[in-house]
């Protein structure tokens, strides 16, 4: 399906919102004979309740399309929206406030701060934007990411899978309106790397949250409603209800 497609699909009553999205959106690095241009006038809607994989070749933009989606770069030109925010019209602190309490983050390297227990890791974000932690939610995370009876260990006390479960139950404890998920399995071991997807999918299905995952691996797409295929920083394809094989050799053909 195309991007005019999926644009069309969009204007029909009865479909899902965004939960974010990017309109012509267009980043540059540089300036003159050496500016790079790294998205190149990019519309894509992420709907609401929805996993959403992104993928592409080095230098395709998905990191770039990941920072500028969740507030984390400025783009040059084009808009971005949360939801009823623009970012764009947001001030530095206004934006810095928003990604506390409406993005949650899942990175490659857990970015745990390692003198605080995984419990203080997961509720540091709410104390940060000075909320009081909803206690029964917390302990339904804990709970559902598998870490009941972990929760006064240390990071450096946990394994990789496991430090990762904290930082997905610190990405929903503020209950997000996305999860920004920065290739989230490639630190791991592949059987460790499947119990993590299965909880973003999880997050999906039972929590109703909204994830977007940039990833090199079709095993980790193939968990995702929809794939996204980015070649010179442009939608090149989608591809529904992915599989790892499908995924893998669209990726060989995305020069055709």
């Amino acid at each position: 399906m195309t991007t005019v497609q999926l644009d069309r699909l969009a204007s029909r009553p009865n479909v899902v919102p965004d939960a974010v999205r990017l309109e012509s959106v267009t980043k540059r690095y540089g300036g003159g004979e050496s500016a790079v241009t790294a998205l190149d006038a990019l519309t894509l809607g992420v709907p609401e309740r929805s996993f959403t994989a992104v993928m592409g070749p080095s230098g395709s933009g998905k990191s770039t399309f990941l920072h500028i989606a969740a507030g984390l770069d400025r783009p040059t030109s084009g808009a971005v929206r949360l939801g009823d925010a623009d970012l764009a019209a947001l001030s530095e602190d206004a934006l810095s406030r928003l990604r506390r309490e409406r993005i949650g983050f899942v990175f490659q390297s857990f970015n745990l701060v390692p003198s605080l227990t995984a419990a203080q890791n997961i509720t540091l974000p709410l104390k940060l934007a000075k909320r009081a932690p909803d206690r029964a939610w917390i302990g339904e995370v804990i709970e559902r990411v598998g870490l009941a009876g972990r929760v006064e260990h240390k990071p450096g006390e946990l394994s990789g899978g496991q430090q990762q479960r904290v930082a997905i139950a610190r990405a929903l404890a503020a209950r997000p309106d996305v999860i920004f998920a920065d290739e989230p399995t490639g630190a791991l071991d592949t059987q460790t790397g499947r119990e993590i997807l299965a909880l973003l999918r999880e997050a999906v299905t039972l929590l109703d949250q909204t994830v977007v995952m940039v990833t090199h691996d079709p095993t980790a797409a193939s968990h995702a409603d929809t794939v996204v295929f980015l070649v010179d920083g442009r939608v090149a394809d989608t591809m529904t209800r992915p599989s790892a094989e499908a995924v893998a050799d669209r990726m060989t053909r995305l020069g055709d």
